[in-house]
């Protein structure tokens, strides 16, 4: 026998842009969604019901300090995965937190511990900083675990399963200042529908997901998000290296019609984010990927735009020139620290609400 335990259950602390439409049924969606929780006993399992566009789906699981990833079988039917057996009858501490991006989304139905088990809400308090990011595949953490290809591209194989949102750059910067993250990151994201990776040939960029909580059109209909819900101290923009796909015409052409069209739209997007977000500090970045260095100087410029002293433009001390594939733990960890000791130089008055 097992206890059952609904996703709704006040212990659970979650995290995340998490559609809640039907709080007994929630969908995960971004990477890096999550809940805490300590639980007694010697077995741990979770029924979902994976809703699966592309890619190899997984769980991440840590217990205990001890990272584990689950793979999650792709069908439209309920599906019980253990995360752990044979554990010693202890009190335990769990995350339980989605490695990738809407590749797939995940219906949470129930957990499952032994029949006289405990559950208990995580030891440590629920933590008041909060940072957001809207990005592409690194901000996700996609095939960042493919630790071998440090430095070199990504070879011409389907790497999802090394994906891993907790190792992402963002991932560690919030716990390295101790901040809440929602990563609202896609995998081939642009900044503008019509161009990048995702949903190819009919491209959607980051216009068109930055304010959903469902928006992979193979996986069912858009869905707004509540802003009201959710409320940043940072916010990171890390978008600008896909949108070269097709046609890199920032490179190629930096004062034409595409190029200037799209430095519109950037800080068309940097006002619609300071909207919702008054007093948030939004750093405007690309990653170590990679990319001709026109789109860091398009940022820029459109930073300089709105002229906004809380609206910053940043660049990493290898940024676009570190690895011509994805970055992996490694180039993430070395992003993360230089991106944690620019947030710790505003001080702490930025965390106030």
């Amino acid at each position: 026998m097992s206890r059952i335990i609904s996703p709704r259950d006040p212990a659970l602390r979650t995290m995340g842009r998490i559609d809640t439409s039907n709080p007994d049924r929630p969908i995960w969606v971004f990477p890096y969604t999550q809940m805490a929780f300590r639980f007694s006993g010697t077995t741990l399992s979770m029924t979902v019901i994976n809703h699966h566009h592309y890619g190899n789906s997984r769980i991440g699981v840590i217990i205990d300090g001890m990272p584990a990833s689950i793979p999650i079988p792709a069908n439209e039917r309920p599906v019980t995965v253990t995360l752990a057996s044979q554990l010693p009858d202890i009190e335990h501490e769990a995350i339980i937190y989605k490695r990738q991006d809407g590749q797939h989304y995940l219906e949470i139905l129930q957990l499952s511990i032994d029949d006289n088990a405990e559950l208990l809400p995580p030891a440590s308090p629920t933590p008041t900083r909060r940072i957001e990011i809207y990005g592409d595949s690194v901000s996700a953490g996609e095939r960042n675990e493919a630790i071998l290809y440090a430095g070199k591209p990504d070879p011409d194989v389907d790497l999802s399963p090394y994906s891993n949102s907790w190792l992402s750059y963002g991932a560690i910067t919030a716990r390295k200042l101790g901040a809440q993250l929602h990563d609202i990151a896609q995998g081939g994201a642009s900044l503008l529908d019509g161009i990048g990776w995702f949903c190819e040939p009919d491209y959607i960029g980051m216009e068109s997901i930055w304010d959903r909580i469902e928006y992979n059109p193979e996986l069912g209909p858009s869905k707004p998000w509540d802003f009201s819900a959710y409320t940043p101290h940072v916010v990171i923009v890390a978008i600008g290296q896909n949108d070269s796909h097709p046609e890199d015409f920032m490179a190629h052409d930096y004062n034409g019609e595409q190029a200037r069209h799209w430095r519109a739209r950037y800080v068309d997007f940097l006002h619609a984010l300071r909207k919702h977000y008054p007093w948030a500090l939004i750093i405007c970045t690309t990653t170590v990927l990679q990319h001709d260095p026109s789109w860091d100087s398009a940022i820029g410029e459109a930073v300089a735009t709105v002229d906004d002293p809380h609206i910053i433009h940043f660049l990493y001390s290898r940024n676009g020139s570190a690895t011509p594939g994805h970055p992996r733990v490694q180039e993430h960890e070395e992003m993360a620290e230089e991106l944690t000791n620019l947030i710790r130089s505003y001080g702490d008055d930025i965390w106030s609400d």
